[in-house]
């Protein structure tokens, strides 16, 4: 494996979706792709009989992995996005450099705040290592994240995780 090239995320309402991806955190729209007009999407990406992709946006995230948005329509749709605590994907995590700035823009744009900022635990520490979870209008769970400092476990092992190269560059 190279990297992580997209994550593809089911939302509600694309153009609310796009909005905020955009104009609150600041993705480019690349491109939209036509839907499949036949029930292709049933054996290529398993969702039941009868489901529609509605809309399909393609984002590109700074110097991060690239973000995929779907619309669909499924008879049996589940509209409630999981809880941190639910089996599957937790929450999409972005790099900030002012925590602080980054959590008070999203709060503006209608973005709830979970407690916090907080350090991040253990092996992550460092200094003004921190996190804050937040939650979209549609209810998205939006982790945002910043380590300036080397964390605690680069002290003992030679592997680093992945970090957004600097906006400067």
């Amino acid at each position: 494996m190279r990297g992580v090239d997209h994550v593809g995320i089911t939302v509600p309402d694309i153009e609310q979706a796009t909005a905020f991806f955009v104009d609150v955190l600041g993705c480019e729209l690349l491109y939209e792709r036509e839907p499949p007009r036949d029930d292709s999407p049933r054996d290529r990406l398993g969702v039941p009989a009868g489901s529609r992709i509605q809309a399909v946006r393609f984002l590109r995230s700074a110097n991060g992995a690239n973000i995929e948005l779907f619309e669909f329509y499924s008879p049996d749709q589940r509209e409630d996005f999981p809880r941190p605590s639910d089996v599957g994907i937790q929450h999409l995590a972005v790099y900030v450099d002012d925590l602080d700035a980054a959590a008070a823009h999203l709060h503006r744009h209608g973005v709830e705040l979970m407690s916090g900022p907080n350090p991040l635990p253990g092996p992550e520490a460092g200094e003004g290592n921190r996190f804050i979870y937040t939650r979209t209008p549609w209810g998205l769970t939006v982790e945002l994240i910043s380590y300036p400092a080397p964390m605690t476990y680069e002290q003992h092992s030679d592997a680093r995780r992945w970090r957004p190269m600097p906006t400067d560059q």
